[in-house]
């Protein structure tokens, strides 16, 4: 579908959580956030309704609706007071039979599952970092540094922060060891490439294209383990990450780099089974780009790489939301057989 040809009056329930637990501020980011979007998705032409989910009865809150009149715009990253729900959400829309933006509840799953996802890749000749999930027993066997501790069920950065890049062996068994007690979850050791970070928007079905790339510089640090995207640098305004980490958008690559570069991130959005929308976290290293990240359904608020990327490319927070109500409408079992025609 060509994004000039998407269709406006295409009805919305944007779906979207606020957990009472949060900080006020929090609360009130989150509400202007789905405020604007209602907004923006209004002055496209679409009838909007925002549902927001303050706690786990979501099913409650679709009976209200009928299925087959609205595509669900679901920005909701999880059910207030069940961490690691995501998936779960989309799950009971998939159950409930509503057609809703960005991907499946089993890739959405998968997606979260670090380890899964860098085998899938691998499997499919797609470069990503060396790695395995460590424990107690394999933890000695690592000697490939500088690397990079994670945790393999996380996204949005939680757990990393500069103590996660790891220089020698008994660092690896530090972080291992904070991280074994602090989360209490499986962890990831990998390769770190300090090298170039960009991230990819990648969109469409069928036909995927690529919005211009991010590049995220970190050359206001002088140590390694400050060379990375950590959670302070997304959430915390004011901490040294956060302030001094510049983007770029377009980043700066010669066409041959730029084409390869997309070419990997649309390769990874194919591999993982990506609807709609994503985002692609790659490091480049000695020529050639690693996948570090696939992020199916990324935050889609205004202040993020992926509708910095629209913008560059001359398209409008409303725009880009309505063309991705638009994909998501070609499933629709009522608006995909005469909107297109």
């Amino acid at each position: 579908m060509n994004y000039k040809d998407r269709k406006t009056n295409i009805p919305v329930l944007l779906l979207y959580n606020i957990d009472p637990c949060w900080e006020l501020t929090e609360q009130q980011y989150a509400i202007l956030g789905a405020e604007k979007l209602t907004n923006e998705l209004h002055h496209e032409g679409h009838p909007v309704i925002h549902i927001p989910v303050f706690n786990e009865s979501l099913c409650e809150l679709l009976t209200k609706f009928n299925h087959n009149n609205y595509v669900v715009f679901n920005w909701c990253e999880e059910l207030p007071g069940q961490n690691h729900s995501e998936s779960k959400v989309a799950h009971i829309l998939e159950e409930h039979h509503f057609t809703f933006t960005g991907s499946s509840s089993n890739v959405i799953a998968l997606s979260w599952d670090k380890a899964l996802t860098k085998n899938i890749l691998m499997y499919k000749n797609i470069p990503t970092p060396t790695g395995c999930i460590i424990n107690d027993n394999n933890l000695d066997s690592w000697n490939k540094f500088p690397a990079i501790v994670k945790l393999a069920f996380e996204h949005c950065s939680i757990g990393i922060n500069e103590d996660a890049v790891v220089t020698n062996k008994n660092e690896l068994k530090q972080r291992y060891d904070y991280i074994k007690e602090s989360y209490n979850q499986p962890v990831i050791v990998e390769d770190f490439l300090d090298g170039r970070e960009f991230h990819v928007t990648v969109w469409g079905n069928g036909t995927i294209q690529t919005l211009p790339a991010a590049e995220f510089d970190f050359s206001s640090f002088t140590d390694i383990k400050q060379h990375i995207c950590t959670y302070s640098s997304k959430f915390v305004p004011g901490s040294s990450h956060y302030e001094n980490i510049s983007v770029t958008i377009p980043a700066k690559l010669n066409q041959s780099q730029l084409d390869t570069l997309n070419a990997i991130a649309i390769e990874a959005y194919k591999a993982l089974g990506c609807r709609d929308y994503a985002r692609i976290d790659i490091r480049e290293k000695n020529d050639t780009f690693y996948i570090i990240d696939v992020n199916p359904n990324p935050d889609f608020s205004p202040d993020t790489s992926s509708i910095y990327a629209g913008e560059v490319a001359g398209m409008s927070y409303g725009a880009m939301a309505s063309y991705i109500v638009n994909l998501a409408a070609l499933r629709h079992p009522v608006f995909s057989k005469y909107i297109y025609n």
